[in-house]
């Protein structure tokens, strides 16, 4: 694998993506970045935008085994992971797997499951295994999670905590059309598909294999400059220093803002890093992981304000970016 080989593949899957997804481009592309390292990707937005066939999309197209979990207030965590079951006829408990044995696992409307459940996720996302009754079980690679919620209905809703907020490498929202021709080219298309469901007839543009020597190309092919760690460093330390700030980013946070630059640099055509990387996720990858003081959350002031003013403060280096 080499950064030319990975930029036509990733330029074909956003191309054979963009087919069925008729949407915000940039969107895409930020989710198949986070793909690449592995992260985990939230979308807080309106029912009906195709978070779901995006999901779906992305399963196919990579030629990884998707699958999907509705969340509701009666999902146990058993349902998620899996448990043991007693086969009378061998005398010995079977393991039966749960869903999140797969590759693109879409977590739809995670808020509505009780906190005991959404914990289910909590080890898989983070440490890629689950552990069914005491036996630790890893998990294939990749394993990324695509999850969602909606930002309008709180009645029956269970909150993300920090914890599991802090887990997602990203978290967008994919909007509504544009303009009046986005949603004019969303009715044709469905009238071309003449189904409801385009990603049927999708074909794979790469395999796991392939998939994971991309990744492993985005994590020890990449390089980045010492002076743009520092920038990513600085930035993080200025949103967490601001006085409005109850909690800010975590460690995590900057660890996954420098693993995410690094894989827009390889979709970008670079084997290294420049500033413009790290600023274009930065609000995606750090806002959600900012608390803030309950007085200044009653004005209105978002996580966004505070990583925005950050990025505005925090000093852009300059120079050669390449590896000497």
């Amino acid at each position: 694998m080499n950064v030319e080989t990975l930029y036509a593949i990733s330029k074909d899957v956003l191309d054979s993506i963009s087919e069925v997804y008729i949407g915000n481009r940039d969107v895409v592309r930020k989710t198949l970045a986070a793909a690449l390292v592995n992260g985990n990707v939230l979308f807080e937005d309106h029912p009906g935008l195709g978070k779901t066939l995006l999901a779906k999309a992305f399963g196919k197209v990579l030629g990884l085994e998707y699958r999907r979990i509705q969340f509701t207030p009666d999902l146990l965590p058993a349902d998620i992971i899996g448990t043991k079951v007693w086969r009378q006829n061998t005398g010995t408990f079977e393991l039966v797997r749960g869903p999140i044995f797969t590759n693109v696992l879409l977590a739809d409307e995670i808020n509505r499951a009780p906190p005991k459940t959404q914990s289910a996720l909590l080890e898989a996302m983070e440490e890629r295994q689950v552990t069914v009754e005491g036996e630790t079980l890893r998990l294939d690679e990749p394993f990324f999670v695509i999850a969602t919620q909606n930002p309008l209905e709180f009645e029956g809703t269970y909150p993300l905590p920090e914890a599991q907020l802090d887990r997602f490498a990203l978290k967008m929202s994919v909007g509504y059309p544009g303009t009046l021709e986005d949603e004019m080219a969303i009715l044709e298309a469905r009238l071309r598909w003449a189904k409801d469901d385009p990603t049927t007839d999708m074909k794979p543009v790469t395999d796991r294999g392939t998939f994971l020597e991309m990744q492993a190309f985005v994590e020890h092919s990449v390089y980045i400059h010492p002076d743009v760690i520092r920038y990513i460093a600085e930035l993080v330390r200025n949103a967490r220093d601001d006085e409005r700030v109850e909690a800010g980013p975590s460690p995590r946070g900057a660890l996954t803002l420098l693993k995410i630059s690094k894989a827009n640099a390889a979709l970008s055509g670079r084997d290294f890093v420049i500033p413009d990387d790290v600023k274009g996720y930065a609000l995606d990858a750090l806002a959600h992981r900012v608390v803030l003081k309950p007085e200044h959350a009653f004005e209105g002031v978002r996580g966004e304000d505070v990583i925005q003013e950050a990025l505005n403060k925090t000093p852009v280096p300059k120079g050669e970016m390449r590896e000497e």
